[in-house]
């Protein structure tokens, strides 16, 4: 038996046939995304895979697009962009305080696709999420929202939501104390709004194949490889550039994901992950111009691993900036033992080529060059990372070999 691995992309649809009695890589297959109907990229790419059952993950036009809606900028807002990032979303907008009418135009003119609403430790102070819930109830919008706010009021304002005809999916208190984060409940109903409203919607395909395929959005699958990547060969950094996004994973340290299990207490996610809307070579390239710009790089031009080295070297630093909000202690990019690069950018680039991107990005003084400085760097030339994500929970042992195979050394 073999299983057709697909990761349908904002650009084009990546499929992967494996074995998954010993995680043989059998063979790889691509065909250009159809936005208009998603599936049929989807059987293009796998035309040749012999009707192998296919799992699947999604980030066609831009993935999940989730805003935060919380109480106070730097606590509750903080602590529900971080679980939203760490599910795989694509934050596009973040509000804290009481929304008025100014902030709800601007929340519905960022387009989310679901909403985030956090605020207040449990028990704690609740006037700004019951305000932001009648808000939302009042706006006749039908948005879907997770609640992951203060424990204490939940039942009373999902019914507030409910009755504004909002559908609604409850999660545990992202921050239930001061300095305490616990994102997985809200993870978990982030996956469950991206699969009920994204795919099981009518935006990608009315396919109903599509929603018994697709398994997790592609950042959230990308994040299971790479963590299977790092129990393999220990600390790993993996900068994915793509069409629409450039995203950064990092598992600094392998075995702190168990070690940390049920005592989260400091807010500092033992998987990293930031995803930069902006910083894309296809559809966010005007925007991947001007981003770096801003950070005094010089103007990429229009070569595609220009624009990739930009995008890398601009997603490392924010990245690090990123890391140092959560405070001193703990290890970070900079320790990994082995970087990753992914996209077509690096796959379809020769050797020399990436060679000197590589060189290039580990000379940058603003901060990418230490991620990459004296770090051993590979690239997923067979781009299966996302494959290795989505075998990981059903056959844990395939996802391993396959992750130990993944990478073509360059540097």
């Amino acid at each position: 038996m073999t299983v057709a691995c697909v990761d349908i992309g904002s650009t084009f649809t990546k499929a992967a046939l494996v074995d998954p009695s010993d995680g043989r890589l059998l063979a790889t297959a691509q065909a250009p995304t159809t936005l208009d109907d998603v599936v049929t990229g989807v059987l293009a790419a796998t035309a040749g895979f012999r009707d192998a059952p296919v799992v699947a993950c999604s980030s066609a036009g831009g993935g999940l697009r989730l805003a935060v809606v919380g109480y106070e900028e730097l606590i509750s807002a903080e602590a529900g962009h971080r679980a939203a990032l760490s599910a795989g979303a694509r934050v596009v907008h973040v509000a804290a305080g009481v929304l008025d009418e100014a902030a709800l135009a601007a929340l519905r003119a960022a387009g989310p696709d679901v909403v985030l609403l956090v605020g207040g430790t449990d028990g704690g102070e609740a006037s700004v999420l019951r305000a932001n819930a009648g808000a939302l109830a009042g706006a006749e919008w039908s948005v879907p929202v997770v609640l992951a706010g203060n424990a204490a009021v939940r039942d009373e304002v999902a019914a507030v939501l409910r009755g504004g005809g909002l559908p609604v999916h409850e999660a545990d208190n992202v921050l239930p104390d001061i300095g305490r984060l616990a994102p997985e409940s809200a993870r978990a109903a982030i996956r469950a709004v991206f699969l009920e409203h994204v795919i099981g919607g009518d935006r990608l395909s009315t396919d109903p194949r599509l929603r018994g395929w697709v398994r997790a959005v592609t950042p959230d699958a990308v994040l299971e490889g790479v963590t299977v990547l790092a129990q393999v060969t220990g600390p790993v950094v993996v900068l994915d550039v793509g069409g629409a996004t450039t995203d950064v994973y990092c598992v600094p340290d392998p075995d702190a994901e168990q070690a940390a299990l049920g005592r989260e207490a400091v807010g500092v996610p033992a998987r990293r992950r930031t995803v930069e809307g902006d910083l894309g070579v296809s559809w966010s390239v005007d925007a991947l111009r001007a981003a770096a710009a801003a950070e005094g790089l010089p103007e990429p031009g229009d070569d595609p691993l220009g624009l990739g080295e930009a995008a890398a070297t601009v997603a490392l630093r924010r990245h690090l900036r990123a890391e140092a909000g959560y405070g001193p202690g703990g290890a970070s990019a900079r320790s990994a033992g082995l970087v990753v690069l992914s996209g077509g950018v690096f796959r379809h680039a020769e050797q020399a080529a990436v060679d000197a991107v590589i060189a290039r990005v580990a000379a940058d003084a603003g901060g990418a060059g230490s991620v990459l400085r004296d770090t051993p760097v590979v690239v997923d030339r067979r781009y299966v990372l996302a494959a290795v994500g989505l075998l990981a929970a059903e056959h844990p042992d395939a996802a391993a070999v396959l992750a130990r195979g993944l990478v073509t050394p360059v540097g």
